[in-house]
């Protein structure tokens, strides 16, 4: 699939799903510093200890949900689809840390999509850059995308902690 041919489909995809535009600009939720960026990239391991985390510039304070659902996203949104059970699995483990009520977490799920539906950042990069890595980026996202429109009431119930 060209990047032409998606920008087409995801103009389609706006269309089709614009009255799921999340409500107001706040997001729901209990707010605290988190990461910002936290993924296995970001942590630093010794004999199989993680003894650091790296990467603090995107710290902040923010909606515990939104950290929840781009890590999920990042580091199990593979290859064009989710692996749900690890979604349900990692959601379930930080919930039982951090008191993150499923509703405000859904809430953060729709906002993620939204923000993955409306956003272009890979496009950005590779005209400003150049670099055809970011074209691929672009495709796989896109091909997450469609995955996760097509199935969102299994994405929030994974990421509620409930998988088929």
């Amino acid at each position: 699939m060209s990047s032409s041919s998606s920008l087409r489909e995801r103009r389609a995809l706006l269309n089709r799903y614009a009255d799921r535009r999340p409500d107001g600009e706040i997001p729901a939720g209990p707010y605290g510093w988190t990461h910002g960026d936290f993924r296995y990239r970001n942590l630093l391991r010794r004999d199989g200890e993680v003894v650091a985390i790296l990467d603090w510039d995107r710290l902040g304070v923010r909606p515990y949900g939104e950290e929840v659902a781009r890590t999920a996203q990042v580091q199990f949104g593979v290859d064009g689809v989710f692996d749900l059970d690890r979604v349900a699995a990692f959601t379930a483990g930080y919930r039982s840390v951090i008191d993150l009520p499923v509703a405000d977490l859904a809430d953060a799920v729709t906002r993620l999509w939204w923000k993955r539906l409306t956003d272009y950042w890979q496009l950005d990069f590779l005209l400003a850059r150049k670099d055809p890595a970011f074209g691929k980026m672009f495709l796989e996202g896109e091909a997450l995308l469609h995955w996760w429109t097509d199935r969102a009431d299994e994405v929030q119930a994974a990421f509620a902690g409930r998988c088929r």
